[in-house]
């Protein structure tokens, strides 16, 4: 079994980072969508064999990749941010590419809006976002044993 934190669209807002200490140093993964993947840098310093970190429209900065394929549990996870496949107008052009990497997960940010669904057989993750001028501040809980996952969006108060 293997656990992942999702988070995206931090801008600079660490404050629910420290909230959720304790699930960050429990799981097996990290992963940061973007806007701004500079937040995630003392997750990288803290934990670096577990954190992934994408660029997001607003990192223009460091070299970040714009997408990673990460393997867990038999699953294959495509990480964006989304901007360059247009999620805020549909998550279609995501899963064609997820699809195209051999991915059967993919996971991205942008919206700002936390979602979960399955589409053309792709599970779809935006863990929706932490910026402070969001009403709702949020995370996905992932967890993959024996290629069954289950995606938890999780709210932080």
């Amino acid at each position: 079994m293997k656990t992942l934190v999702i988070l995206s669209d931090t801008h600079r807002n660490l404050q629910p980072l420290d909230k959720i200490a304790t699930v960050l140093a429990e799981s097996d993964y990290i992963i940061h969508l973007g806007d701004l993947a500079s937040d995630a840098n003392g997750l990288l310093r803290e934990y670096p064999q577990k954190t992934y970190v994408v660029a997001g429209n607003n990192d223009f900065f460091g070299g970040i990749p714009g997408e990673l394929v990460l393997q867990a549990e038999g699953r294959r996870l495509f990480m964006c941010h989304g901007h360059h496949y247009g999620v805020k107008s549909g998550t279609e052009r995501l899963v064609q590419a997820a699809k195209e990497r051999g991915c059967d997960i993919a996971l991205y940010g942008h919206t700002h809006v936390a979602d979960v669904h399955e589409e053309d057989g792709v599970l779809v993750i935006n863990p929706g976002c932490m910026t402070r001028f969001s009403p709702r501040q949020s995370y996905c809980y992932l967890v993959i044993e024996k290629k069954k996952a289950v995606a938890t969006i999780v709210e932080i108060h």
